[in-house]
């Protein structure tokens, strides 16, 4: 798989970070998911490396197609006009609905801690804690030595962590 060049993708980020995040913002009218939209949008643009052709039409593209999945989900979990939720929409847990609310709310805050990280630090940081990818994999695909990866990653726990103890103070 051929990769997008890190400088190149650095500047690019740096470049489209604020511009797609306010399209974002409009389409989906929630900090939290436009985070996440711009977030996987990058990532996958990224994934893609050589093979895109115009990075920022792929990149935009792909966020507008997320946004519109994730107000297709949310039209789907609200009632219909009778004000029944369609039976075939509702997805039945053991969890509790205050577990799940719980649940939600630990994931939200941890994602507010992470999108405050510098970028770098951000995409190495993602890549270990939810993607699970090896430091050597991800000193690879962002073009860094390893070293550099373990400094990123201790940066970023030691900040999320700092953040989430703030929070729940």
């Amino acid at each position: 798989m051929s990769k997008f060049p890190v400088d190149s993708f650095s500047r690019f980020f740096v470049d489209t970070q604020g511009a797609l995040r306010k399209y974002v913002r409009r389409l989906v009218r929630s900090r939290a998911t436009a985070e996440d939209i711009v977030q996987e949008s990058f990532a996958r643009t990224l994934e893609q490396g050589a093979h895109v052709h115009t990075p920022r039409a792929f990149l935009f593209s792909i966020a507008r197609n997320l946004a519109f999945d994730v107000s297709r989900q949310n039209r789907a979990t609200q009632p219909n006009e009778s004000g029944d939720f369609d039976a075939s929409d509702v997805v039945s847990t053991d969890e509790s609905p205050e577990a799940g609310l719980l649940a939600e709310e630990r994931l939200r805050l941890l994602k507010e801690a992470v999108a405050r990280l510098p970028p770098q630090c951000r995409a190495v940081f993602t890549l270990r804690a939810f993607h699970g990818c090896p430091h050597k994999e991800i000193a690879q695909r962002l073009n860094v030595s390893p070293k550099t990866v373990e400094n990123h990653l201790a940066r970023g726990v030691r900040e999320t962590h700092e953040y989430l103890r703030r929070r729940y103070r």
